[in-house]
């Protein structure tokens, strides 16, 4: 696999075909499309990670959604997931602006970046673990690409901690035995790095109140905190937190 770099990764990332079922499935939606979006053109390929080279928080979700990142070619643009986690990354000073609608909205992050460990839309939001482990030498290089930065990660729900631990342990880190199990607010020392478990953005957790904004600003707080990354302390204001 190419060493040379993100963008380099991303672009490969972008052209894989790997997984029959996902790379039909990404495909279909693109063609098909939702009525509301009756006059997009689909981005219909994996999708890449997004955010700075020199992270030093990396959040880690599930997959793009068929017709949110699977569309825009953005990691949680264009969804209800999205918009979650956007804004409260708006809220705490790690994101230039609280919404997510294009890949050439102008949105920026703060020493963050974004990426899952399922890289294609994948059918109901499942995909398999056979997809799941096809995926993780992706997110393995794009950890051993971050770690000179690389202090703090979040992971978004369960699917993602159970993809994430074997990745960070492959990439490098001192993962314990037993590996530890996944909860919201859990917090796992690594090597130099802190792992944090986080529930998912998804529509389930946030319409249901299983996850609050509070809940999800209080993760990134102490996560940014970590990485050395300035957050405020309640929400609103404009810019970075330097």
């Amino acid at each position: 696999m190419d060493t040379s770099g993100l963008p380099v990764l991303d672009e490969r990332i972008a052209g894989c075909r790997a997984c029959p079922r996902l790379v039909a499935w990404r495909e279909e939606v693109a063609r098909t499309k939702r009525a509301a979006f009756a006059d997009w053109t689909y981005w219909g390929r994996p999708v890449p990670g997004f955010g700075p080279p020199d992270a030093r928080l990396l959040i880690v979700g599930l997959a793009p959604a068929a017709h949110g990142g699977n569309r825009t070619g953005r990691m949680f643009t264009g969804d209800r997931s999205g918009d979650v986690l956007y804004e409260a990354l708006y809220d705490v000073g790690l994101a230039s602006q609280p919404t997510a609608v294009t890949a050439d909205d102008g949105l920026e992050l703060y020493g963050v970046r974004v990426t899952s460990p399922v890289h294609c839309a994948p059918l109901a939001n499942k995909p398999t673990p056979e997809e799941r482990d096809t995926c993780r030498p992706w997110l393995v290089q794009e950890l051993r690409l971050l770690r000179p930065t690389l202090r703090a990660v979040v992971v978004l729900g369960g699917f993602g901690w159970q993809a994430a631990l074997p990745a960070l342990a492959e990439a490098g880190w001192s993962v314990p035995r037993p590996r530890p199990a996944f909860g919201h607010g859990t917090r796992v020392p690594l090597d130099g790095l802190d792992l944090f478990g986080c529930f998912h953005v998804s529509q389930r957790n946030t319409f249901t109140g299983r996850l609050t904004p509070a809940m999800l600003r209080e993760v990134l707080r102490t996560a940014a905190d970590v990485a050395g990354l300035p957050a405020r302390s309640s929400p609103g204001g404009r810019g970075p937190v330097r």
